[in-house]
């Protein structure tokens, strides 16, 4: 079983005059999953954003680029050719070139947010961030990874005040970057590394059935070790986390979507609507129906 080949997901954004007044507005935001000897970088992207990995380009904005899974290389005006892992965040430069790619036969998982705006200037002209230091060791981080996703989804939705919101995401990127990289003791453990990295399978995976031993192996770790560190880790058992994601993302789009229920039980990959609809209640203790009109989506 491949886990983690959701598709590539991405929104390049529209900016007003007044979204820029805020200080700080985000241009594009996405994911690519990319395997082993597929095509990169995706010819999806607009041109501006498309390039050559063997000649590089040169952005007019400022990236994060996180890579969740594989392995890959890097290198900048200011950053000599090095290898990038999982667990690293890229942070480009606007005005500097710059090239990176996953390993062909390896491929990897990113996730990427573009911005600009004066509030990101002062940050940098204060040295909280550097071209010189563009490589930062964050380890494996679920929380890292939704704060990407929830940026993606508002991205989608683009409603009013949508640059605001992204723009709050950018900064809660940046600080948790900060944090991570700089506080290397409980997050960097290996069996935390681990954890972190079954979350993330987990959350990228929620529209299927998985098997948590199939994880337990993939990572390299025994199931019994595997499950007893996850429960302590997180408070619940590996299967039991699962639904929990599942519930916590049915909960979303019966809140925030106008998805029929039957259409949000086969996303979820449910086996039947009924089992989705006792799932539901077993747990929340009332109908998905009655959850949606008392969340004012009904």
């Amino acid at each position: 079983m491949r886990f983690n080949d959701l598709g590539i997901d991405f929104k390049y954004l529209l900016v007003n005059e007044k979204d820029k007044a805020f200080g700080l507005t985000v241009n594009t935001v996405g994911f690519q999953p990319i395997a082993p000897n597929a095509l990169y970088p995706s010819t999806d992207h607009p041109k501006s954003y498309y390039f050559n990995p063997q000649k590089g380009r040169v952005l007019s904005e400022y990236q994060f680029v996180y890579i969740s899974k594989g392995k890959g290389i890097f290198e900048s005006e200011s950053t000599k050719k090095r290898a990038i892992a999982k667990g690293q965040i890229m942070i480009l430069f606007p005005g500097q070139w710059h090239s990176y790619q996953p390993l062909k036969d390896i491929g990897w998982n990113e996730y990427y947010i573009g911005f600009e705006g004066s509030i990101i200037d002062s940050i940098i002209n204060k040295s909280f961030i550097s071209s010189q230091n563009q490589v930062l060791d964050v380890g494996t981080s679920e929380e890292l990874v939704n704060l990407f996703s929830t940026a993606i989804r508002v991205a989608k939705e683009d409603k009013k005040s949508a640059q605001q919101y992204l723009a709050g995401i950018v900064f809660h990127i940046l600080g948790m970057i900060l944090a991570l990289s700089q506080n290397k003791n409980y997050e960097a453990r290996e069996s935390t590394q681990v954890i972190e990295r079954a979350k993330i399978i987990m959350g990228e995976n929620i529209h299927k059935d998985i098997d948590v031993k199939e994880i337990a192996s993939k990572l390299g770790t025994s199931y019994s070790w595997f499950r007893k560190f996850f429960k302590e880790y997180t408070g619940y058992a590996p299967a039991q986390y699962f639904q929990e994601l599942k519930l916590r993302k049915a909960k979303e789009l019966l809140t925030e979507t106008n998805l029929p229920i039957k259409e949000i039980a086969y996303e979820l990959n449910f086996s039947s609507i009924e089992y989705f609809l006792s799932f539901f209640k077993q747990r929340v203790n009332i109908t998905p129906s009655e959850y949606r009109k008392m969340n004012g989506n009904g």
